[in-house]
């Protein structure tokens, strides 16, 4: 962790006057460190969503004195999405206990995975990551919410179907291109379209680009051109985003027709110019910073000079607000998880209860002061990611705008690979221990 991001921390979480709660005094707290990378070629995408994160919770430390009177200690540790570096953020922070960890990466996900159980931190690992850690009954320890790459890849073909007038029938014959990051996360929904493709008779092209190149894609370009697709799925991060967006530009490929899954942010439409008018993401949350949980972190936290946004009109924006929902998720687990044992001061093995019991519905939303920014969030014992919904949204050339009703994805088809994928890491880990974690999520 750098100097700067250290001194950062420690102010953000200044020990504040806390009123008196059951068996909680004011020295206790809940250590929740934050893998984030601000530094390096993915920093464009890991940025917003780190202010946004941090943001929420320090929120949470300054207006309520943290959750249920026990003040959060948020610390960042700087991955700068290095599997390696990620691994020795984890070791470092796990000495501390925290109560939940977010890697946000692929890479560092999956080697976390195995070591969850061990070690008893709870992973969440929001809309990324093995998508078969859906399964709670054999990944006790991880958790997806609010839908896997592999929902996410039907719910763009679902799209492209509507867009051609019918159903997932309309795929047949058609030649959809996949340009994606040529890593864990890229390679995610490989054995998806491999079988999807077969099944609804569409033709997949594919186009990896390595992370050392995300900004060189005229190779991949000049074969997209040469392809004639007609349609393609983005799959991209950090630099690849822009970079690919603006390649289409310059390719002259409709706009229309080219889809990705959730990750990139307004800067990556931007910088391709007018020409980028139309290009569509995924999304499961509201763009904009109109409610009053984000009135409240601007006046409690940005103007008081306790964030790192750059400028006021970074607070709303796509990779900002998911930043937010990834926050809500922690810290409504950890209020839970103090319901569900009766204690202020959790433990990870509590918050991994919490996240079960999650139960986040219109009227919570409301009083978090985020009604109308998203879908209610459910998890049990057995689903740990719920398989939500997503819209389409596209952009207009000063913000993305919902251009669909939300999308529910081909569970018929993503269900049972994800119970073969689950079945099969065990059966390569073995011996993968059986679940003896209790159910007692409501």
């Amino acid at each position: 962790m750098s100097l700067k991001n250290w001194l950062y921390a420690l102010s953000a979480t200044a020990v504040l006057t806390l009123p008196a709660v059951h068996d909680a005094q004011a020295e206790d707290s809940i250590y929740v460190p934050l893998f984030t990378y601000r530094t390096g070629p993915f920093a464009g995408s890991g940025t917003p969503i780190a202010n946004g994160m941090h943001d929420y919770l320090t929120l949470l430390n300054e207006r309520d004195g943290g959750i249920g009177g026990v003040k959060l200690i948020v610390e960042e540790c700087e991955t700068g999405y290095d599997t390696k570096k990620g691994l020795e953020c984890y070791e470092s922070v796990k000495p501390k206990k925290p109560v939940i960890v977010n890697p946000w990466s692929t890479g560092i996900t999956l080697p976390l995975i195995p070591k969850a159980a061990v070690d008893k931190i709870p992973v969440l690992s929001m809309a990324y990551g093995l998508s078969a850690s859906a399964k709670g009954d054999t990944f006790p320890w991880i958790f997806n919410p609010p839908a896997t790459y592999w929902d996410g890849f039907t719910q763009i073909l679902q799209y492209i179907a509507t867009q051609e007038g019918g159903g997932i029938e309309k795929l047949k014959g058609k030649k959809i291109g996949y340009i994606y990051l040529d890593a864990s996360f890229g390679r995610e929904p490989l054995p998806l379209i491999e079988q999807l493709s077969k099944e609804l008779g569409f033709e997949a092209k594919l186009y990896p680009v390595a992370a050392a190149d995300m900004q060189n894609q005229s190779s991949q370009w000049l074969s997209v051109r040469r392809d004639k697709p007609d349609y393609m799925i983005l799959y991209g991060w950090g630099a690849l985003n822009a970079t690919a967006v603006k390649e289409a530009v310059k390719t002259n490929y409709p706009m229309e027709k080219f889809i990705s899954i959730w990750w990139p942010s307004e800067d990556d439409a931007k910088g391709a110019g007018d020409g980028a008018k139309g290009f569509k993401t995924l999304n499961w949350h509201a763009v904009g910073a109109d409610f009053p949980l984000l009135a409240d972190i601007q006046k409690h936290v940005v103007d008081a000079g306790k964030s790192q946004v750059s400028g006021k009109d970074k607070v709303g924006q796509v990779l900002y607000n998911r930043g937010i929902y990834n926050s809500m998720l922690i810290a409504e687990a950890i209020r839970r998880a103090q319901e569900i044992t009766g204690n202020k001061v959790v433990t990870g093995e509590d918050v991994r209860r919490g996240l079960e019991g999650l139960n986040i519905d219109d009227a919570r939303l409301k009083e978090i002061g985020l009604e109308g920014f998203t879908g209610a969030v459910k998890l049990s014992c057995t689903d740990h990611n719920g398989h939500f919904s997503t819209f389409v949204q596209s952009w207009n050339g000063t913000t993305y705008e919902k251009v669909s009703d939300y999308i529910a994805p081909l569970s018929d088809k993503v269900g049972p690979l994800l119970d073969a994928d689950a079945k099969a890491y065990a059966e390569k880990n073995a011996p993968w221990p059986a679940r003896s974690e209790a159910c007692d999520a409501s």
